[in-house]
């Protein structure tokens, strides 16, 4: 274990454990039932909304409150409520039902979370894209997925265009923000339905549509891929999806008990409003529900910005008085090392956390020396487990500054041999799995990979890790071929496929080049067939035309002899790994 900083004297004033035998206690705000899903016995929040059309209703609860700021526009709770209802009843005009698939492809705007829980209140199965996909790759989700009705931004409209008439089952496309006039008749503007956002607080009250929802009915399908480099649709629960509300509050009420502070109001209501600079993408089930859903249940004010600029988010900090931001370690580094940081009151960051990357225990001690008062928090999760799996903020961090911390309260985890042997003990190296109502149980339409995946319940992760005898997770590696750029997934296979569809390509390799504050970035490794020649200019501009622009390789080093590889035929990328110094990768 790395130390950060000194812990306090006196710390922990109760263990882990103790912690969490308070919060989740009989009548406590987070106590845990057993639920019977899918004929397995699975620990639940008593508490949490059982479906997000519960979760909707709970943000109504808060009518004097702001809702979402972006640049110029603001709404609050009701406004926000009016434009979900009038969506909501428009897509059931247009025919959506319970269980049809709704697509979302647009970059963090204040429509996005009214698209989300206005398809939530059909019982439609909303499906968000990844808006930095190309043409192609979104042209894969809306048909994998059977989208019947997208609604995008300007910009994805313009990438989808020529998709729309080769997706069979799309029947209408709404867009936002879209100033150029429209000739295709499946298109038209969202606005001309809610108006943009400063009219929404004008839109007429409306009654919450009567579609009835279960906990277990099928609410999301986020796309991750695969070592197939085919993307898969997790598709997961309402119960799933909501189950962060319950993880974050356990994991700060835990920190505040292990370090004597006292808990906050039960009742948010009761509590100053949080304000959270999100600047992860809703599209990646860490904004979305690791990050949305807390917010929208205990009424707190979401900020959004356009693109990531720490100046600028430096700025709006200071404007909104942002209580919480991070996402991935690179948006802390780049606060605290900013020259133009002391021109400007941080003073209201409370916590800054990350996951979905590597960080250095370094960064722990930062955060604590820059931003005074806050709590540096870190986690791990997946798509499959609906963000939040493990975490821990504050002391509890810095005593464990590798770690990623303890499971929630209503999940279990453990090491199993690569075969599925075990469970291993503790501090021995091995696959992580991981179980609990956060849990997806199914692929959308991929059986076979349902059933590599999950086994009684149990996730296989894929992920090389170790759990301490005090139920602190630690990631070694990844058993899956796969890195991670700031908080992005790059499925190598999918980069090598590209690569090797260039004609003068006959070996290629991809693997992750070390950089201090994006974790990790793509770079790549090939061989030329005999007589033929390539540029790594021509083969990074290849990449960009097929390929989202953070998968195109940093770097593309070239070998005269075919790429080294072990007696099975498997290239050795540990080895290739070495020739990308961190000098050149932090460049």
């Amino acid at each position: 274990m790395t130390e950060a900083a000194p812990l306090p004297p006196g710390w922990p004033v109760m263990t882990k454990d103790e912690a969490h035998a308070l919060l989740t206690a009989p009548g406590a705000k987070f106590e845990m039932v057993d639920q019977v899903i899918r004929g397995r016995t699975v620990r639940t929040w008593k508490n949490a909304p059982p479906t997000f059309r519960h979760l909707f209703m709970a943000s109504q609860t808060y009518p004097d409150r702001e809702f979402l700021v972006y640049e110029n526009d603001r709404a609050t709770y009701p406004a926000f409520g009016k434009a979900t209802l009038t969506l909501a009843h428009e897509l059931i005009a247009r025919g959506v039902m319970k269980g049809d698939r709704v697509a979302l492809v647009m970059r963090n705007l204040p429509e996005w979370p009214v698209v989300f829980f206005a398809s939530m209140l059909t019982g439609a199965i909303i499906t968000p894209l990844n808006a930095w996909w190309t043409g192609g790759e979104l042209h894969y989700g809306l048909t994998d997925s059977g989208a019947k009705v997208a609604i995008v931004d300007s910009e994805r409209l313009e990438r989808i265009a020529e998709h729309i008439d080769t997706c069979p089952d799309l029947c209408h496309v709404f867009v936002a923000r879209h100033d150029e006039e429209i000739a295709h008749p499946k298109v038209s503007r969202l606005e001309e339905v809610i108006g943009a956002v400063g009219d929404w607080g004008k839109l007429p009250d409306l009654a919450l549509p009567d579609v009835p929802l279960e906990p277990e009915d099928p609410a999301t399908i986020f796309y991750t891929s695969g070592t197939t480099g085919k993307p898969k649709g997790a598709m997961a629960s309402h119960r799933a999806g909501c189950s962060n509300v319950g993880a974050t509050g356990v994991s700060n009420g835990r920190s505040l008990l292990m370090a004597g502070d006292p808990l906050p109001n039960p009742d948010p209501h009761l509590e100053p409003q949080k304000a959270s600079l999100l600047v992860v993408p809703l599209f990646h089930v860490t904004g979305c529900f690791a990050s949305l859903g807390p917010l929208v249940a205990t009424g707190g004010k979401l900020v959004l910005i356009r693109k990531w600029e720490p100046e600028q988010a430096m700025r709006i900090i200071e404007r909104e008085k942002v209580n919480a931001t991070g996402g991935v370690p690179t948006i802390a580094w780049q606060l605290i090392e900013h020259p133009a940081r002391e021109k400007y009151d941080l003073s209201s960051l409370e916590t800054v956390s990350y996951g979905g990357a590597p960080s250095a225990p370094e960064l722990v001690r930062k955060i604590r020396e820059t931003f005074k008062g806050s709590r540096p928090g870190n986690g791990w999760g997946m798509t499959e487990t609906c963000a939040t799996f493990t975490s821990h903020v504050g002391w509890e961090y810095v005593a464990k500054p590798d770690s990623c911390g303890p499971a929630v309260p209503v999940g279990d985890m453990k090491i199993m041999t690569i075969d599925g042997q075990g469970p291993l003990p503790a501090g021995e190296v091995g696959e992580l799995w991981v179980y609990g109502p956060n849990v997806v149980h199914e692929y959308w339409n991929k059986p076979e990979a349902t059933a590599q995946t999950f086994v009684d319940g149990w996730l296989k992760t894929g992920d090389l890790a170790r759990i301490d005898e005090d139920g602190y997770l630690f990631m070694i590696d990844r058993a899956k071929d796969m890195l991670i750029r700031g908080g992005e997934n790059i499925y190598c296979i999918e980069v090598e496929n590209v690569l090797y569809d260039h004609p003068a390509v006959m070996d290629a390799a991809l693997v992750g080049a070390p950089h201090r504050t994006l974790g990790e970035e793509p770079a790549a490794v090939v061989t030329l067939k005999p007589g033929a020649t390539a540029t790594e200019r021509e083969l990074r501009a290849f990449v960009a035309e097929r390929l989202a622009a953070f998968k195109v390789p940093i770097k593309v080093l070239f070998m005269t002899e075919t790429l080294p590889r072990n007696a099975n035929g498997k290239i050795m990328k540990n080895e290739l790994k070495k020739l990308f110094a961190p000098e050149q990768a932090d460049s």
